[in-house]
């Protein structure tokens, strides 16, 4: 769908007097990040999925601005707006659980209740996001340096061998995981890093104390980063619980998929 600036490669799967649930995915993900939660939940909700900025089929026709999280989740609440969803279940991971953050503080009418998977208000000092900002744009010119799918395939294992993501290499579906990420460009990649990543997004800690939606957080066994982030999280905000995910890093609904969509059909099953 074309919106100003914005063309979305999204999928809407709608299931006759079923909730919608949107799903934003990670850096270097796309549309089909939960293919195998949605799977596994089958019929009892309708679905939402889309590829972010810089990332799958989703182009961009204005300026470097339009990569921004601000910018994106306008698009966004643009997006069910022409598709007609007033109001929906709100999941997201990593980048996208930062972006839904921003949506679901920015936006509460538009969502019953949010689930956040190894997500983060964003950096509480301007020092913290400005060391960020210069670390990812580190990483930005490794992405741009990048011109063959070997050189890419070399930059994901070095991705993949960070604390955050546990064991995540043993996993089954972890080949399958990348053959998915390699499909992106990585020029895109080095744009949604350099004007979505969590030293440019708006920090979020105080709005985070005024938040009212049922918010359940989400941090992998593994993932001891994000675990400290989402208790600080919780005692920052009463409407939000924690549950932390065994048998996983960061990328939960990967590694224990069953528990995730168990976790996931509870919390979103009762009004």
């Amino acid at each position: 769908m074309i919106l100003e600036n914005y063309q979305f490669n999204y999928s809407l799967i709608s299931k006759q007097n079923k909730s919608i649930i949107i799903f934003l995915h990670g850096f270097m993900g796309n549309s089909d990040e939960f293919d195998e939660a949605i799977k596994l939940l089958s019929d009892e909700f309708s679905y939402l999925t889309l590829d972010l900025p810089g990332h799958g089929n989703t182009q961009i026709w204005g300026g470097d601005e339009y990569y921004t999280m601000t910018k994106t989740a306008d698009a966004i609440i643009n997006l069910l707006d022409k598709l007609k969803i007033s109001k929906c279940f709100l999941v997201g991971y990593s980048m996208g659980g930062r972006l839904a953050l921003y949506l679901a503080l920015h936006f509460p009418e538009r969502f019953f209740k949010v689930i956040l998977e190894s997500a983060s208000p964003g950096l509480a000092t301007e020092a913290e996001q400005l060391e960020r900002i210069k670390r990812d744009t580190q990483i930005g010119r490794k992405l741009t340096r990048i011109t063959t799918k070997i050189d890419f395939a070399d930059f994901l294992s070095n991705w993949y061998s960070q604390a955050i993501f546990g064991y995540i290499k043993n996993h089954p579906q972890y080949d399958n995981m990348l053959e998915n990420r390699l499909q992106n460009n990585p020029q895109e990649l080095d744009k949604s890093l350099r004007f979505m990543g969590i030293g440019c997004q708006p920090n979020l800690w105080s709005k985070l104390a005024e938040n009212t939606i049922p918010m359940l957080l989400l941090a992998g066994e593994y993932d001891e980063k994000f675990i400290s982030i989402n208790i600080e999280m919780a005692k920052t905000c009463k409407f939000a619980q924690l549950k932390i995910i065994s048998g996983a890093g960061h990328n939960i609904h990967l590694e224990n998929t069953l528990t995730f969509v168990q976790i996931l059909r509870d919390f979103c099953k009762v009004l």
